[in-house]
């Protein structure tokens, strides 16, 4: 990214609208504050923000609403701020086309990081890598175009549909994809009884196949009562 960003952080409450500033700001950005969302959604109109933080309750229209609109007309990323034990809207916002969460009470360093990471994905999908057909992550290659996967240089059997689900994971690296965001892109929605359940078994068989430590995997993550995300670093 070049230049200097700028952030939108949109929550009714003023002392949080504050502390996130403060937390962004370290950041060599500048920071725009709305309240409400149709304030956000102008102002981003307006700013082309390098990243928004998006707050679920707001007191004109629903922080879902609001992303849902911006994905209509900005690919910026969306850091959704949400409380804790809210899955639903959690997952809700995330289907609408956020791309990450924190919850309240946040930590600063771990909200650092996640627009830091947002902010890094933003750029790679601008700049050389936009359409790259080869992912690599530590030490695993992975061809989207060849549909092959290695491993420290050794070639690794997947499934068709392990290899699609890697593909999206990782096609979407850094961005928390919900359950049903997978299910629908891997599977179209057929239905196999508990869908979750099904998802979380090829999961483990990806990261038995993929990670070092399967119990502690390091690009297959699990988001609690959410979904899953592909980490890359």
């Amino acid at each position: 990214m070049t230049g200097t960003p700028r952030f939108l952080v949109v929550d009714d409450e003023r002392q949080i609208r504050r502390a996130v500033a403060h937390v962004l700001e370290p950041l060599s950005g500048t920071v725009s504050e709305a309240a409400t969302g149709r304030e956000a959604l102008t102002l981003a109109a307006a700013e082309s923000p390098a990243l928004v933080v998006l707050d679920l309750g707001l007191p004109d229209m629903d922080g879902i609403d609001v992303c849902r609109e911006l994905r209509t007309w900005s690919d910026t990323p969306i850091l959704i701020l949400t409380a804790r034990h809210d899955d639903q809207a959690t997952i809700a916002a995330l289907d609408a086309g956020a791309d990450d969460y924190v919850t309240k009470p946040f930590s600063p360093p771990a909200l650092q990081a996640r627009v830091r990471a947002l902010l890094r994905r933003a750029q790679r999908s601008n700049g050389s890598e936009q359409g790259r057909t080869v992912i690599e992550a530590g030490a695993l290659r992975i061809d989207l175009a060849a549909r092959t996967v290695d491993r420290g240089g050794e070639r690794v059997h997947l499934t068709p549909t392990e290899f699609d689900l890697l593909a999206t994971l990782a096609s979407n690296a850094g961005r928390v994809l919900t359950h049903g965001f997978l299910f629908t892109t891997v599977w179209k929605g057929r239905v196999f009884g508990d869908a979750q359940a099904h998802l979380r078994v090829h999961v483990a068989h990806l990261r038995r196949k993929l990670e070092d430590d399967p119990v502690r995997p390091r690009h297959l993550q699990t988001e609690l009562g959410v979904g899953y995300r592909f980490v890359t670093d």
